[in-house]
């Protein structure tokens, strides 16, 4: 330790120094040299001290350290939307948003004077039950019954959740171990992958491309991969495509699933909106299912309830009780007003509601006329409030998207953040009233692209 402290230049204070000049034999210091040691030793701990004071007295910033999981995942696609939006405000441009699919209509009265009616209840501001209120599963049975002809034990086979996306996002916590495959649509919603990633799994992309009809094609799967895949994502009505499956291809799935051993997870968030008479099947519908999967329904597009947060899961006892263990833990259940409102609005709401599909049809029709007198390639949909719509040659999706919000103002999401298969496209939501989508369309034709 002395011999080290030889090289150690410390600054000897005027007090230091008379000491060390005139007293180290009173000490009883043998020699002049090992009191010089001695000092500066106590003189460099001294100095060690006086900073650690100060660092903590100024409050040096702390080091944090994200867990290599989150350098997997990519911000949120909406929520760098979202700023590139404020941005765009600051600078004082009237944006027309046809980013997110927010509905911008409002939720029907009835179910909104059961939630003022529920929240004075002093029962409601107690913790939930996990599972969610037995009135409202028995509601979301019914409803089930009603719409899709498929009978469901309101206790076992129906789960209540804060939001779809919130069951997306723990469904594959309660089956997924490190290294197992997860089959995820691309394009597709950006949670099933991250989801998959969380999870420890591997994420495996199906390529949803128009000559196929934006279907997965489960044949062309390697065998090494299916043998290790765990989850099926699907979702039709799809988001962002606006495609929809039929009977055989959800067939096609069951049979797959059975014969693999893969859960299938259905998200089916848009089922109720559809137009021109259409009305798309559940995948339940299709004999075997309930056996291999479960399917995400949501209240938000249903009735205009985004903020709300309220949905649902149904199907296969065992995977809703998987799900539902993982939730159990992680949260504490909807809150039983909304609950509520909920069960009446499946008690007293036929759907799909006529006045919300008529009002998305006429949008619809006003935006798929405008954007192919302007030339460009869409089609128009059956179902969704999103329109897919190819770019124009010479721009990648995020180029064109960003034209359309420097030249014109109007908001529209990059293809490519859905996924690697979505490049090539962009999705606007038809989310905002006819004037000002007529109004998109006269900027639109003012862009030379």
């Amino acid at each position: 330790m002395i011999g080290r402290m030889q090289d150690v230049n410390i600054k000897i204070p005027f007090k230091a120094s008379f000491i060390l000049n005139f007293n180290w034999k009173a000490l009883k210091i043998k020699n002049k040299k090992t009191f010089r040691l001695r000092l500066r030793l106590r003189l460099r701990k001294k100095a060690n001290n006086s900073k650690t004071s100060k660092i903590l007295k100024r409050g040096r910033p702390m080091q944090i350290e994200m867990a290599k999981r989150i350098d997997q995942i990519p911000p949120y696609l909406f929520a760098e939307i979202d700023k590139k939006k404020e941005e765009m405000r600051r600078k004082g441009i009237d944006l027309i948003d046809l980013g997110i699919g927010d509905p911008d209509l409002p939720t029907p009265k009835l179910i909104i004077e059961r939630l003022k009616k529920a929240a004075e209840d002093p029962k409601n501001h107690r913790y939930p039950s996990y599972e969610g209120m037995i009135e409202f599963r028995s509601a979301v049975a019914q409803w089930f019954e009603k719409r899709f002809g498929v009978k469901l034990d309101p206790e076992k086979e129906v789960l209540s959740l804060i939001g779809s996306k919130e069951g997306i996002a723990h469904i594959p916590l309660a089956f997924v171990n490190p290294g197992d495959y997860v089959l995820v649509p691309s394009p597709g919603y950006p949670v099933y992958r991250v989801s998959t990633l969380f999870a420890g799994g591997t994420p495996y992309f199906l390529p949803l491309r128009k000559e196929n009809g934006f279907l997965p094609n489960l044949s062309k799967l390697p065998r090494e991969v299916v043998e290790k895949t765990k989850l099926l994502f699907i979702n039709y009505p799809n988001n962002p495509t606006s495609a929809v499956a039929e009977r055989p291809f959800f067939e096609e799935v069951v049979a797959f699933a059975h014969r693999h051993q893969i859960i299938v997870c259905h998200d089916a968030a848009y089922s109720e909106i559809a137009f021109d008479g259409y009305q798309p099947l559940s995948f339940l519908e299709v004999e075997g299912a309930k056996e291999v999967g479960i399917e995400f329904h949501s209240l938000s597009k249903t009735f205009n309830m985004t903020g709300w947060r309220i949905g649902f899961a149904v199907g296969h006892s065992k995977i809703i009780s998987g799900l539902g263990r993982v939730k159990t833990n992680v949260d504490s259940g909807l809150f039983q007003a909304i609950q509520e409102a909920g069960a009446e609005a499946f008690h007293h709401l036929d759907t799909p509601l006529p006045e919300i599909i008529n009002t998305y049809e006429r949008r619809r029709d006003v935006m798929i006329k405008g954007l192919q007198e302007i030339g460009l390639e869409v089609d128009r949909p059956k179902a969704t409030f999103y329109l897919w719509i190819h770019v124009p040659m010479g721009y990648t999706s995020a180029q064109f998207a960003a034209l359309l919000l420097e030249q014109g103002g109007i908001v529209a999401t990059p293809g490519n953040g859905f996924g690697e298969e979505g490049e090539g496209y962009i999705r606007m939501a038809l989310t905002v009233d006819e004037k000002r989508l007529k109004e998109a369309i006269e900027r639109l034709k003012r862009i030379k692209f």
